[in-house]
């Protein structure tokens, strides 16, 4: 097998409406390839055994009402998601050193990787190279964009992030990626995931448990740098090439990529000393890792006789995309007064969704997808 260290991958082109001080792409541009799907045409697909990086969901700028839903939501929460990433970025820190290479994992990981970066320039002064690459569930991580950042970064330790956990399906991609990159090729990479939000006890660099709503999972690409979901397709993705993304360049007037970033950096000064002590309990009593959330899932699932584990997504940012671009059958939720869902039901009612209260739910909510037949997302 030719070393990994000589691959001739392809340079990253220019993707997104972030900075590239921000973060680099490491994405092949699939804009000009028709890629998206109806939502009921993209589920029946899914649903027989299409897989979901096959294709896009098509993708519809959001109501006003919801963007003014989205606005006050960022508004009330911007402090909260800024000690979020203060503390996560702090364990980071600790953990790895000021030579960390970040590894957002797109497309919510993106956002949360700029904010942890943005932090430690700010708070440390130290500038961390920050890359954003796609990892797919059933087919495993883009080793080739793997493959790059190594060979520009020798040495380097690098830490995986993601907005959030939900059933920890993309934690144990990223651990079976990691086991075959050290077995294939003795790379030994750390496949612990850095999370603003663990819902779902799957990790144990967070900044909080809370299944609180991240602002950024009420929107898709206008608020992911205009970026699509990843797309993964033999006919599209050469053996050099990274996996394949859209960028959505004619949305430009309505991105609010860099705007959610610039609501969110200006309380990190004010919340340091917070996060500094969140950090430092979790260092001296080490969270557990439990997988609570997935065992909630397990119940669900036989609770309600349903066919795939797959159709479930626990979490407000989970539940938020199945309302978003998925067909779904039923949204549920530990109470109805819980300020944290308030968007979930105004999704719900817009789609005619019923919502049931399942009382001691580990998440806020969940949202389980309608059934047609088979596998899902």
């Amino acid at each position: 097998m030719a070393d990994w260290r000589t691959r001739p991958i392809n340079d990253p082109v220019r993707l997104g409406s972030y900075p590239t001080s921000d973060v680099i792409f490491l994405l092949k541009d699939l804009s000009e390839v028709n890629l998206e799907k109806s939502l009921d045409a993209r589920e029946r697909a899914i649903q027989s055994g299409t897989h979901y990086s096959e294709m896009l969901p098509e993708e519809k700028q959001p109501t006003a009402a919801y963007l003014e839903l989205y606005q006050e939501t960022l508004k009330q929460s911007a402090e909260k998601v800024a000690l979020a990433v203060g503390i996560t970025a702090e364990l980071i820190l600790h953990r790895k050193g000021p030579g960390t290479v970040l590894v957002s994992l797109a497309r919510a990981g993106t956002p949360v990787g700029i904010l942890i970066k943005r932090y430690v320039e700010d708070i440390h002064q130290h500038v961390l190279p920050h890359y954003s690459i796609s990892i797919i569930r059933g087919k495993g991580i883009d080793e080739n964009a793997l493959f790059y950042i190594l060979q520009k970064h020798p040495g380097a330790k690098l830490q995986f992030v993601d907005g959030w956990t939900g059933k920890g399906a993309i934690r144990n991609v990223l651990t079976e990626a990691c086991q075959k990159l050290d077995q294939e090729h003795g790379i030994k990479l750390d496949d612990e995931l850095a999370v603003l939000a663990d819902p779902g006890h799957c990790t144990d660099m967070f900044g909080t448990r809370e299944d609180f709503l991240i602002p950024s999972a009420c929107l898709n690409s206008t608020v992911s740098g205009l970026m699509s979901r990843t797309v993964l397709r033999e006919d599209l993705i050469g053996p050099y090439d990274f996996h394949g993304s859209k960028f959505y360049q004619d949305w430009l007037d309505q991105d609010l990529s860099n705007h959610f970033i610039a609501e969110i950096t200006p309380f990190f000064g004010g919340i340091v000393e917070q996060a500094e002590r969140g950090a430092n309990e979790f260092l001296a009593n080490p969270p557990e890792v439990t997988w609570k959330g997935l065992h909630d899932i397990q119940a669900i699932q036989r609770e309600y006789h349903i066919p795939d584990i797959n159709l479930i997504k626990p979490g407000v940012g989970e539940t938020t995309r199945v309302l978003l671009r998925r067909v779904p059958w039923k949204i549920l939720v530990d109470r109805l007064d819980n300020p944290n869902i308030r968007h979930i039901r105004l999704l719900a009612e817009a789609r005619d969704v019923p919502v049931e209260v399942y009382p001691g739910l580990t998440y806020s909510c969940c949202g389980i997808i309608k059934s047609v037949k088979g596998d899902a997302e």
